[in-house]
């Protein structure tokens, strides 16, 4: 497995080096106003609009609850296995909850890596294109006992008054026990009040979570917020059986938790809950296109428990210090962290060597913009080099191939990261 990376539980940083800056002062509109309808991943936006940290880290956010795979693992019932997946598939957005800055691009070439023994997973990620922006990513189980891979495509629209980023791209999930893979993609995110105001996000549609051993699908929507915010952040939806009959309903907030009931009590409690509704509203009739102007504000501890309920996933609760910090949760807090015994063992195109986001997570704003011109300048020279030479990009440790479960053109990992043998790798930064 080559030299190890993994620290002891107790040694992960609580904070970072330095607290945030206030973006108060920055006209985003004087930078947006060119944009409307254009694809954002082509513009070069300020630093300060960022937090500190690589597209590439981000995504490792995926794995903070990877305890639901664990416990996915542990039940015989296929049932029970795909509410910890679908809570899974869930739980994986939820840090976006708050997260208003903006990652920084990945490099084409750029990679990450983390190994959490106390999680029990590793993970690595490559930036495997840049025009457009393809992110592709493999965890894997310490005991060999999941697989989790898939590539993302943030798609970003600017809407006039928000932001849009969906995410393309397919997510497997494979369960060697029980011989089985998932699938899903996640919803759309939305970054509201770009201009004026608070800003707030929310995300909403579809994710339909595919086992495709035994043909059991999970169809969850994640709800647009509605005029009056009483949607927001909801997410609900069914477990079915390859026959398309409902098992049980799952709901709840993305940013707080999940319930399971059983599915006539579910369509129940809806229908009760949509008369009572429909009667308050009778005497209020609003245009329905509109966007909420203000964040609306959640009614207490949101989700109404259903009697019979069972809560399948929880949120860990954001730390104290979080809203100086970005509105990190604590994972994300060490995801850039840079301990002594990693620097002779990480590849030299680790994110935590990338100079602008570590100028950035100090609060030296200058420097980490400085440093952003200077990559992103040295990567668009080498681009002109090899455009002018036949020499084409090749990705190191990932390769186009089609989904072996859902037959998608996908990013598929080529084994051999942890071998640690980084001689070849490009000099990116």
């Amino acid at each position: 497995m080559g030299p190890d990376l993994t620290v002891s539980v107790l040694s992960h940083r609580t904070s970072l080096p330095a607290p945030m800056f206030s973006r108060n002062d920055v006209s985003i509109w004087s930078i947006l106003k060119k944009c409307i309808g254009m694809e954002l991943s082509k513009i070069a936006m300020p630093v300060i609009l960022n937090e500190p940290l690589s597209f590439l880290q981000r995504l490792t956010e995926y794995m903070e609850h990877t305890y639901l795979i664990h416990q996915a693992n542990t039940t015989t019932d296929s049932m029970e296995r795909m509410k910890c997946v679908a809570a899974f598939a869930v739980s994986a957005v939820a840090s976006q909850w708050e997260r208003t800055g903006k990652p920084f691009n990945p490099l084409l070439g750029e990679t990450y890596e983390l190994i959490r023994e106390d999680l029990g997973f590793r993970w690595m990620s490559e930036q495997v294109s840049h025009h457009p922006p393809v992110s592709a990513f493999h965890a894997e189980g310490l005991q060999e006992d999941f697989l989790f891979h898939g590539s993302i495509y943030p798609k970003l629209k600017f809407w006039g008054k928000s932001v849009e980023a969906e995410p393309k791209g397919i997510i497997s999930l494979e369960l060697p026990k029980y011989n089985e893979a998932y699938t899903w993609t996640n919803p759309t995110c939305c970054v509201h009040n770009i201009i004026v105001g608070q800003l707030w996000i929310e995300q909403y549609g579809n994710v339909e979570v595919i086992n495709h051993k035994t043909g059991e699908r999970c169809s969850l929507i994640f709800k647009p917020c509605g005029l009056f915010g009483k949607e927001l952040h909801k997410v609900e939806g069914y477990i079915l059986d390859k026959s398309k009959k409902k098992l049980c309903a799952i709901y709840g907030k993305w940013t707080e938790c999940l319930y399971t009931v059983d599915a006539d009590t579910f369509d129940a409690h809806k229908k009760s809950d949509k008369k009572n509704s429909e009667e308050k509203k009778s005497n209020m009739q609003t245009s329905v296109d509109e966007e909420p102007e203000e964040m609306p504000l959640p009614d207490g501890d949101t989700v109404q428990v259903i009697p019979g309920s069972e809560l399948i996933w929880r949120i860990a609760p954001r730390p104290d210090n979080s809203a100086e910090f970005y509105a990190f949760s604590t994972f994300a807090m060490q995801l850039n962290e840079l301990e002594e015994g990693m620097k002779g063992v990480l590849p030299p195109t680790d994110c935590r060597l990338r100079p602008d986001i570590r100028h950035m997570e100090k609060g030296d704003i200058d420097s980490a913009s400085a440093e952003k011109k200077r990559v992103e300048e040295k990567q668009r020279l080498s681009r002109k080099n090899r455009s002018k030479s036949t020499e084409e990009w090749k990705t190191r440790w990932f390769h186009q191939g089609t989904n072996p479960h859902n037959k998608a053109q996908d990013w598929l990992y080529s084994n051999s990261y942890w071998d640690r043998n980084y001689s070849l790798l490009p000099d990116i930064y």
